[in-house]
């Protein structure tokens, strides 16, 4: 994903995870914009597999994109906390 341009868009990321095979409805994705409408400076998106959480940051601040495997939150089902977008695609 980094080297297209739908590099800062989170829907691109969670669609390339679905064409890897995991499970959209184990993933979360922040928003690509700011609430005043900018490019957000960095999107997180996080898929939950095995009790453990695949987690992603891109964004157009950065260099490159980073990723690395975390404990689950919440008692185990979720990798982000806070307020996330609904993947209703």
């Amino acid at each position: 994903m980094w080297a297209t341009e739908q590099k800062t868009q989170g829907r691109a990321y969670v669609d390339a995870l679905v064409a890897a095979g995991f499970d959209k409805a184990a993933m979360q994705v922040t928003q690509d914009r700011s609430t005043v409408d900018n490019p957000a400076e960095a999107l997180q998106f996080s898929v939950l597999w095995r009790g453990e959480c695949l987690v992603g940051q891109a964004g157009p601040d950065m260099s490159a994109p980073v990723a690395t495997v975390l404990q689950a939150v919440q008692g185990g089902t979720v990798c982000l906390i806070g307020e996330t977008r609904v993947i209703d695609w």
